[in-house]
């Protein structure tokens, strides 16, 4: 505006000076600044229209982590996120502790051995409030950086605890958390509901690693099956040896279909990334798989008769919000039927292949475990 009065200016000074040549009447003006005015209003009211879309929040969005919000640091176990199974109930767990919680959640993905440890020293050396391994081989890496970093808080799904002598469990660090299911209690119903829909009395069991962890889901398995089915034949295959077999769907193929040869009609898999394979041999051979950790239906609609859940999302989640609530605790931490920890599916996917006779032995099972009237073995 100012230098607008200053060009009226300067054309009166020019018109007085008998300078007439000037390309357009200086009457012209008089029309230019009310529209500048007009122009510059606008532009006010449309500042002021954005200012106030800064402060409005659209309804039903998340909100982003507050001044309080807690920093955590998640390490999936091999296999990686896209198992859909254990670590992708991990990423689950996270992310909705961002959405719900507030809180900051960096994952990260190793590679070998070397890169887990790594992985976990980088976050507790950060000065996360968190630091959650996932999977029982970070069980050594996470004892040592508890005693390494004694205020940062660590949590260890499927954590392997160490016996002692007299056959105690030894107790991980106070700062410290050793979740844990009892991946036998939620095996024992699958393999009660296997046995019970079993044509041929014969069904199988394909392993990742061979390990106490992976051994206990085996256990669990046969045990339900023997327990409504003296009868039945339990064939059992495992991937490997190394944290390598849980990231195999090739062996987890070869291993499935070698099992369907000779009769069984169902497989359990507790493999990880490895079990996609068994899948896929159900889907050849034209039986049945049973998955495992997470709802695997999806996987190979038709030929997924059910799945062993495992709250691995559910066990995430609350251990980040007992350190946002200043409720943490270290030590042992079991879930199984009775915490719902464990469980199977069944929903309208499965609902066709699961006869409800069938549903509610299993469910009758369920409730006895929880009752303590049949003890689950977890061991060979």
């Amino acid at each position: 505006m100012v230098r607008g009065a200053w060009c009226v200016e300067r054309c009166r000074e020019l018109s007085l000076a008998g300078r007439t040549s000037w390309p357009f009447p200086l009457s012209a003006f008089g029309f230019i600044l009310p529209q500048m005015r007009k122009l510059l209003v606008l532009v006010v009211i449309l500042l002021a229209i954005h200012v106030a879309f800064l402060f409005v929040r659209p309804s039903g969005a998340a909100a982003g982590p507050s001044d309080d919000a807690i920093d955590v640091g998640i390490v999936f176990d091999l296999g990686g996120r896209g198992d859909k199974s254990f670590n992708d109930g991990a990423y689950l767990g996270g992310t909705r502790a961002v959405k719900e919680l507030g809180a900051r959640v960096r994952f990260i993905e190793p590679g070998d051995g070397s890169d887990r440890e790594a992985g976990l020293r980088l976050l507790a050396a950060e000065g996360m409030d968190l630091v959650i391994g996932i999977g029982f081989i970070f069980t050594d890496d996470l004892t040592q950086l508890a005693k390494d970093y004694p205020k940062t808080k660590f949590a260890g799904i499927d954590f392997a605890v160490a016996i002692d002598g007299n056959g105690n469990p030894i107790l991980p660090p106070p700062n410290l958390a050793a979740l844990k299911f009892r991946e036998e209690e939620g095996s024992f119903l699958v393999g009660a509901l296997a046995a019970l829909r079993s044509k041929t009395k014969k069904v199988g069991f394909v392993g990742g690693m061979d390990s106490p962890l992976i051994q206990k889901f085996e256990v669990g398995y046969r045990a339900g099956v023997k327990h409504v089915c003296a009868e039945c034949i339990v064939l059992v295959g495992y991937a490997g040896v190394t944290p390598e077999a849980f990231r195999n769907p090739g062996k987890g193929k070869e291993l499935a279909l070698n099992q369907y040869g000779q009769g069984a009609d169902i497989i359990y898999h507790a493999s990880g990334s490895t079990g996609l394979g068994v899948f896929e041999a159900a889907r050849q051979a034209g039986k049945l798989a049973i998955g495992v950790d997470a709802d695997q239906y999806a996987e190979m609609p038709g030929n997924v008769l059910t799945s062993m859940v495992k709250g691995v999302d559910e066990a995430v989640f609350d251990v980040v919000k007992l350190v946002k609530e200043h409720r943490f605790n270290g030590g042992i931490h079991q879930l199984g039927l009775r915490e719902n920890g464990v469980g199977y599916v069944y929903d309208v996917n499965n609902r066709g292949l699961i006869p409800e006779s069938i549903r509610a032995r299993v469910e009758a099972l369920r409730d006895e475990v929880i009752a303590g009237k049949i003890r689950v073995p977890a061991t060979r």
